[in-house]
């Protein structure tokens, strides 16, 4: 199965049925037209969990070792974690997320976590992105960004017509926008 798409900048994405059907059509791709055209392939990217409620003492850089050390039973090696930030809520509490392979986001989801003192457990980490011109997500796609937005100028505070910068209305006033 092989289909095409032109994209609005000029470059076209292909979609193979298989990996193998992905580099043969490529090193083709590369041979033929040797300086003419460039070929990406992109890699899957790792799945991210966020783990709630860590302790002050563990960050990013000594959270891998922490897992490591603390939870033998998993089976981890070095690697198989990589803490990507942490962020603290509106509590003041310190949520951490880490990117992991498939095999282990399964352990992970299976288990709980010892870090510190304390158990935890891993859950998917999943961010809907809004449009910042309308403020609406696009459940058809997730890409909808305020360049390609043909809706109107919505406040996400108040649903105003109006930019969030410029809003006035008292929080008692704020409403969904749906």
């Amino acid at each position: 199965m092989l289909s095409f798409k032109s994209l609005k900048d000029g470059r076209v994405l292909t979609e193979t049925g298989t990996p193998e059907e992905a580099n043969l059509l490529s090193s083709s791709i590369r041979d033929e037209c040797r300086n003419d055209l460039e070929v990406t392939v992109p890699k899957l990217r790792n799945p991210r969990m966020v783990i709630c409620n860590v302790p002050q003492d563990i960050n990013v850089e000594n959270l891998e070792e922490t897992i490591l050390i603390q939870n033998p039973e998993l089976g981890l090696i070095q690697g198989d974690t990589v803490a990507r930030l942490s962020y603290r809520t509106k509590r003041g509490l310190i949520n951490m997320v880490i990117e992991v392979c498939s095999g282990t986001r399964k352990k992970l989801l299976q288990t709980k976590l010892k870090l510190g003192w304390l158990i935890y457990s891993a859950d998917d980490y999943l961010v809907a992105r809004r449009c910042f011109k309308c403020s609406r997500l696009n459940l058809l796609n997730f890409n909808h960004r305020h360049q390609d937005c043909r809706g109107e100028e919505t406040c996400p505070l108040c649903a105003g017509e109006h930019k969030v910068k410029e809003c006035t209305a008292p929080t008692a006033h704020y409403k969904c926008i749906v």
